[in-house]
């Protein structure tokens, strides 16, 4: 939350305190002037005079008290910690790092196009409280080597604690351990589509701009003011905030886990020599392709790179400390999950919590649970205000009757193209044994082809307890995302093999099981359902000891990743090719 004074004399006031002029800081004789003969000195009087006039100066005592979250060091553990931050905003400033007008891979552009408003709107809030807004456009600064902005970082003078190494790209710190990076960005991190890439390249081309490095400028759409500073040095970083006292840094923009960690203004280099700096971890994106280790959604892996951050280089915060607005998600960002649990046999109430807390909500989840009730099994108590606005629905359920409201709640979830994931019980979730017998009312239904029609099996009860069920890949899928990184070898059923066979022609076989002496049934697979083809993943395993395998919790996470990944991106390419900026100073 901002706290700053109220009234606007108390701001008019506080000028020369906030904003004396500081002549170190002032550009050699041999700097251009700027319009009309008005040198860089008399032109940022004159701004701030006008500043003074319409009651935006910020005053003196305005501070930034937010909660920075941390992980402790510990791997694996994910009991997030807090500390309170009270910031002075004079002593305090905005990195916007690498927020280019282009980039080679169109869909880091696409979501670039989607924070930029944030960072705009955030940098406008804290540059009123006195805040440093610092442009790090890196490459591109050729491009504003006019503007006063950059003249005040250049001049800046030579600090007396200039880091030796401090104009170098940092790959690690001494709190880091490599070997316990969290992705694989070794192939660049383009998560695009092949094809579509191709034509971008060619559109970048046609425009002008190198395929490989199209940027040129900083997003048009953050405004760089001449009270600003602009630099992607670090020595030059350093020593403007050496210059202004300054000790503590937010940090937003792109990429988190090359340019924002490793550049030399960046929050490595900044942490390991001293600074308070801070992420805002929902104005970043990563480069990371789900096609690598450790093959989760694009969103997890920008998740699992906040989290190291949190745990070995600084803590973060959300954009809504400052701006009282709900943190930035992104459009295509689908992990919003529901778990529906109403089961006696398996103990999914205990292991499915269990599987959210330590496996998904690392990778970013958000997880509701909605157990039956205790008093009465077939109720779902507020399954049918939740579930719109989740993305995901995981079902557990075996042979509930739930009122005719819940399960037209699933229909209109699947219809509108949203993912379903189902485990063990749930390929007879909601029949009943013999439905001749069964009356439905408004508080009891049943849903008797939930299994064909959505899931796309054919259950017809299981095999007796006791052999273990050997498990081995459909060879036509073996390079399904889904599989991705999974060793199927170290993977075995722990609860008596379901038989399902035959599955619908819709249906997409993964794994298939077999115990001695009985036909091979199939053990996982995928379905489309509806007009909008939502995504339908399906795995007969969920025994208790299931869940004590590794690669059964990988084969959840791969289900959960591709029924959710059903991009949609708004405008047409040829809206992102990018155009060049006739450079403005702010008047």
């Amino acid at each position: 939350m901002l706290k700053t004074p109220e009234t606007r004399k108390k701001n008019t006031f506080s000028f020369c305190s906030a904003w004396q002029y500081d002549k170190s800081l002032a550009p050699q004789p041999t700097t251009p002037h700027y319009g009309n003969d008005m040198t860089l000195q008399a032109r940022t009087f004159f701004v701030l005079w006008c500043m003074v006039i319409a009651g935006n100066v910020p005053a003196a005592d305005a501070t930034l008290n937010f909660s920075a979250r941390h992980l402790p060091p510990e791997q694996g553990n994910f009991e997030y910690k807090t500390t309170a931050e009270s910031w002075p905003a004079a002593k305090t400033a905005l990195i916007i790092c690498d927020v280019w007008d282009s980039h080679h891979s169109l869909n880091a552009v696409r979501r670039e196009t989607e924070l930029v408003p944030r960072i705009e709107q955030l940098a406008n809030t804290l540059r009123k409280q006195g805040v440093l807004v610092i442009h790090a456009p890196s490459d591109c600064i050729p491009q504003y080597a006019e503007h006063p902005a950059r003249q005040t970082a250049k001049h800046a003078p030579k600090a007396a604690d200039l880091p030796a190494a401090i104009h170098q790209w940092c790959n690690s710190i001494k709190s880091e351990d490599p070997k316990l990076y969290p992705i694989d960005q070794a192939d660049g991190g383009e998560d695009d589509d092949r094809a579509e890439l191709a034509e971008w390249h060619k559109l970048l081309e046609s425009a002008g701009r190198n395929p490989k490095r199209p940027w040129k400028y900083q997003h048009p759409g953050i405004t760089i003011k001449d009270t600003d500073a602009i630099s992607d040095s670090g020595v030059e970083i350093w020593n403007l905030l050496a210059a202004r006292g300054i000790g503590q840094v937010l940090i937003c923009g792109v990429h988190t886990n090359m340019c924002v960690l490793g550049r030399p203004f960046g929050l490595r280099q900044l942490s390991q020599h001293g600074k308070k700096v801070v992420l805002v971890r929902d104005l970043t994106d990563t480069m990371y392709n789900p096609a690598s280790r450790p093959f989760v959604s694009h969103y997890s892996g920008t998740s699992l790179i906040i989290s190291h951050i949190e745990r070995y280089v600084c803590g973060t915060v959300e954009s809504t400390a400052f701006l009282n607005e709900p943190a930035i998600r992104f459009a295509n960002d689908r992990r919003k999950l529901l778990m529906m649990i109403g089961e006696d046999e398996y103990k999914t109430w205990e292991t499915l919590p269990e599987f959210a807390r330590t496996t998904l909500e690392p990778l970013g989840y958000q997880v509701t649970i909605i157990h039956a009730d205790k008093k009465n099994p077939h109720d779902f108590p507020g399954l049918v205000e939740q579930l719109p606005k989740h993305d995901a629905l995981l079902i557990s359920v075996r042979r509930r009757t739930p009122s005719r409201a819940a399960l037209t709640a699933i229909k209109t979830h699947l219809a509108a193209g949203k993912a379903l994931v189902g485990i063990r019980t749930a390929s007879h979730a909601f029949a009943v044994r013999e439905v001749k017998k069964f009356t439905e009312t408004a508080e009891l239904s049943i849903w008797q082809d939930f299994d064909p029609a959505v899931l796309g099996g054919s259950y017809t009860g299981h095999h007796g307890v006791g052999p273990l069920t050997t498990v081995r890949v459909n060879d036509e899928q073996a390079k399904h995302a889904i599989l991705r990184g999974i060793d199927v070898t170290k993977l075995e059923g722990r609860g008596s093999l379901y038989k399902v066979a035959p599955l619908m022609k819709s249906t997409t076989p993964l794994l298939f099981g077999t115990i001695p002496g009985k036909p091979e049934e199939p053990l996982a697979w995928t379905n489309t359902v509806g007009e909008k083809n939502a995504r339908v993943f399906y795995a007969s395993l969920g025994h208790v000891g299931d869940f004590e395998q590794p690669a059964f919790g990988q084969l959840l996470v791969g289900g959960l990743t591709w029924a959710t990944d059903r991009p949609v991106w708004m405008g047409r390419m040829a809206d992102y090719v990018p155009k060049d900026q006739a450079i403005k100073t702010s008047k």
